[in-house]
């Protein structure tokens, strides 16, 4: 099941190029309550009964449900479809919401599970869960008359995957708050999670227990102003979308699991070009999560008056691919890296176009400004021009080679500078087929030449240098190896990817390299392109980890306020503690492995180490997901993660090494691995 300690959805958006697209999703999340959300509709195998409002009923609980089953339906999928690979359903007791205690922890035995059957080729899933005869969750007294009664027991049933350890939630994994994702009740998200309707399922022990039946003059439920009426014994379906509430008594009775609507995609496909974008420029140009930041912000006015025409020339024309252009100029107006375009075959023919013709060669820029060939590839332009590994190209079309890199058009939104550099510096010898080059360069140990290319269709550069130039996705979700050093070494290389899996082989590391009194421990977080943060500092430290306040937009207030309190990380049951510790990190660590990364950080003694700080992009964007006309889908952060003081956690700085590895000519040309190397020199020092 998921845990409630860690509610984060922020994803990196991955466009990989031509044919190797689609080995890691392009849109992985989703906003607010305007746009047109999809209706759940549920199916039931029986004829409902009548409903009545609530009265008295009768004391035999066999009158009662007995069954719920339904199905459901969602429009976005990144939580579905992105995480969890053990799928169920709960009864999950509300006694946190009744208390409004977001901290209240769900006790194991009033836990019930059901069946889910998902379908994920329709976003949906159909759910069975069958009623204990006596239910063991927190009695609640909540008829206001100020009396001391036995109460009831009151539940909402919730899409509940297994994220870690066992099918319940106890231990490492705890249920804290009340259910809110894909519930049956209805929650509102601007206002503390508040019920604000769907159905609650209650069970009374006798029949002299009253429920409220309305929710009052403040119109907030369980509270001293509530109307109440009297329960039949056992169980009832509260419907809190009448007035007054009514009971359902069914044996099988459907129950609607309910998408928020703020994390519902916004969908505008239906739209003319113009009308889409409109809709969906004035909600980012109100909740962009960094409205307000200074060098984060996009000048609106200038950028609509750029992008607009060029949107309403592509709906004259009908020109669907004008049309992607048009978006990809906007995403490229933010200086953040969860900003992004998927325009599925129309991207692909913008990528086949642009970016598909190289020379054969890939260069990376050094610590002291000089840029050096790292990879060749044979036969190639360059290759057949006697350029060789190690050989320093000073300039590009007669443009001196550091100022040449500076005037790259970047191919995505990035957050901070050393990542929109790596990545002009990359797309520096990039473009179409058939474009001629002037190169001056100099092979080590000779003097300066000047020839010219012309680029042909090859990729193989491209891939040597870009996302590391190692990204492999057919690896488990966690690896480890006792190194021939002694050393513990555990590569977490997904927090997108079965999080169960993942919790169980970094602890089973854990405890391998505690029996075989490992004389240290190194966490790999590179090329690591997030997804939900599995808090694995948790295992490292008895002490709560705090990280950044989640705000959101808020229509009522009319800026940014707190979602819930401030995340943290909870320490495990189980500890384990090692000599030297360091964690590896790079910029190809992305928003949730930087949360990730952070808490490792926060370790007492862990050493953080790498060539660059993480990626900088941390945001959360499962309320930002539009999906446009012809296909195509942009992703735009609206929820932003802040400290204490009111800075901005993480978003445009990352995590920064305490030791820094230079990137010097040894160590892009080395087939070594310097960086693992670096750590542990330093722990068997």
């Amino acid at each position: 099941m998921k845990s409630k300690r860690f509610v984060f959805f922020s994803l990196f958006s991955i466009l990989f190029l031509a044919s190797a697209a689609c080995a890691i999703p392009t849109d992985l999340l989703g906003g607010t309550s305007e746009p047109v959300v999809e209706t759940v509709v549920v199916e039931v195998q029986v004829t409902p009964q009548p409903v009545d409002t609530l009265v008295p009923g009768s004391n035999a609980t066999a009158d009662g449900p007995v069954l719920l089953t339904g199905t459901f339906t969602y429009s976005n999928d990144f939580y579905p479809e992105g995480y969890a690979y053990e799928q169920a359903v709960s009864l999950l007791d509300v006694t946190g919401f009744v208390l409004r205690d977001e901290n209240w922890t769900l006790p194991v035995e009033s836990q019930v599970l059901g069946y889910l059957d998902m379908d994920y080729d329709n976003n949906s899933g159909t759910y069975r869960l069958s009623l204990p005869i006596r239910p063991a969750g927190t009695m609640n007294d909540v008829d206001q008359d100020g009396q001391a009664e036995a109460g009831v027991q009151i539940f909402a049933v919730e899409y509940s995957p297994n994220w870690t350890g066992g099918p319940f939630y106890e231990g490492d994994d705890p249920f804290m708050g009340w259910p809110s994702y894909l519930a049956s009740v209805k929650t509102n998200s601007e206002n503390q999670d508040e019920i604000t309707g769907g159905k609650l399922i209650v069970w009374s022990p006798d029949d002299a227990q009253d429920f409220p039946t309305g929710f009052g003059e403040d119109g907030m439920l369980f509270t001293a102003d509530d109307p109440v009426g009297p329960l039949p014994a056992g169980y009832s379906i509260i419907d809190l979308d009448q007035q007054p509430f009514a009971s359902r008594r069914d044996q099988v009775s459907d129950i609607t699991l309910y998408e928020p609507t703020d994390v519902a995609v916004k969908d505008f496909s239906g739209q003319s070009y113009t009308e889409a974008f409109n809709s969906m420029f004035e909600l980012v140009k109100k909740e962009y999560a960094f409205n307000g930041v200074e060098g984060k912000v996009p000048d609106w006015d200038a950028l609509y008056a750029e992008i607009y025409p060029k949107v309403q020339s592509a709906e004259q024309s009908g020109n669907a691919y004008d049309y992607f252009l048009a978006l990809r100029e906007f995403s490229l107006a933010f200086k953040d890296g969860h900003v992004s375009v998927d325009g599925g075959d129309l991207a692909v023919q913008y990528n086949s176009r642009y970016i598909t013709g190289g020379y054969g060669v890939s260069i990376r820029e050094l610590d002291d400004g000089r840029s050096i060939v790292v990879y060749l590839v044979p036969d190639s332009p360059a290759s057949q021009a006697g350029m060789r590994l190690g050989a320093e190209i000073t300039a590009v079309d007669g443009v001196p080679v550091a100022e040449a890199i500076g005037r790259v058009k970047p191919f995505s939104p990035q957050s901070t500078d050393y990542g929109l550099r790596y990545e002009q510096a990359i797309f520096l010898l990039r473009g179409e087929v058939g474009v001629k080059k002037e190169i001056t360069f100099a092979n080590p140990g000779e003097g300066s030449q000047t020839v010219n290319l012309t680029s042909v269709w090859e990729m193989d550069s491209l891939f040597a240098t870009y996302l590391g130039g190692t990204f492999d996705e057919n690896v488990l979700p966690v690896e480890y190896q006792v190194l021939p050093s002694g050393i513990g070494y555990i590569r977490i290389n997904s927090n997108s990817d079965d999080l169960n899996l993942a919790y169980r082989i970094f602890e089973r590391a854990l405890q391998t390299f505690e029996d075989v009194q490992a004389v240290g421990l190194i966490v790999d977080l590179r090329l690591n392109f997030g997804g939900s943060p599995l808090g694995v500092a948790g295992y490292l430290t008895d002490q709560e980890i705090q990280l950044g306040q989640l705000q959101y937009y808020s229509d009522k207030t009319g800026q940014f306020e707190p979602e819930g309190d401030p995340d943290r990380i909870l320490p495990m049951v189980e500890q384990y503690s090692f000599g030297k510790m360091v964690l590896l990190v790079d910029q190809f660590c992305y928003s949730a492995c930087e949360i990730e990364a952070y808490g490792l950080s926060q370790v007492p003694g862990m050493e953080v180490m790498g060539q660059f700080p993480t990626a900088g992009v941390e945001a959360e964007t499962a309320r930002g997901d539009f999906k446009l006309p012809e296909g195509i889908s942009v992703t735009v952060p609206t929820g932003r993660f802040v400290l204490q003081d009111g800075s901005i956690f993480l978003e445009g700085v990352g995590v920064i090494p305490d030791m820094d590895i230079p990137v010097d000519e040894e160590s892009v040309l080395s087939t070594e691995d310097t960086v693992l190397n670096a750590a542990e020199e330093y722990i068997l020092q």
